[in-house]
């Protein structure tokens, strides 16, 4: 597996190895041993799975605040999307500062998001299978998010916010500007 580093440290990009012939191709997608080289003592409770029909979907910017906080493994099997993390850790050296990487069915790339980082993706194809690993259950009551489109954060999706397909959760996310974030550099993340 390879790992890449990013702008922000603590998030990486992974990228296991695809052996093929003539039937197709056989991966190795999640090994314990070679992912605690890249982030060591996380340990996955809960496997997700969703399905965006079509391109310009965006699902985030999404985080569970503590002590149900999330670090996630993130992948797509098909299809492709734009991902994004943002650092909400209050202290951090990139507070408020994101990273967005394309992860597709064909570059078989994976990103780590660490617990402390405000997570989304856009669908860039119909039909895009997203997969991830999380280390703690999902908690309705700890449940929160971002606005995807907040100015403060400067992200360029590849879709004009007024043409992304959103849940009725994701159009009424909080602004930066005002954000406490529950999260402390070196503390709870």
């Amino acid at each position: 597996m390879e790992i890449e580093e990013t702008a922000i440290p603590d998030v990486k990009i992974l990228t296991p190895k695809r052996f093929g012939d003539d039937r197709g191709f056989f991966s190795e997608t999640f090994n314990q041993k070679l992912f605690d080289a890249a982030a060591p003592g996380q340990q996955f409770v809960q496997d997700n799975h969703s399905l965006s029909r079509e391109a310009g979907v965006i699902r985030g910017l999404h985080f569970q605040t503590p002590p149900f906080a999330q670090g996630k493994l993130v992948r797509v099997i098909t299809g492709a999307v734009l991902d994004v993390v943002v650092d909400i850790r209050r202290g951090s050296p990139t507070y408020g500062q994101h990273v967005g990487v394309e992860l597709s069915a064909d570059n078989w790339r994976q990103l780590w998001v660490p617990a402390g980082f405000a997570h989304a993706f856009c669908t860039l194809v119909p039909d895009t299978a997203f997969f991830y690993k999380v280390t703690n259950y999902y908690s309705p009551e700890h449940d929160s998010g971002l606005a995807f489109d907040d100015p403060d954060l400067g992200i360029e999706w590849p879709v004009a916010p007024e043409k992304a397909i959103l849940s009725g959760k994701d159009r009424k996310q909080q602004a930066w500007k005002g954000f406490e974030s529950p999260f402390v550099y070196g503390e709870n993340c």
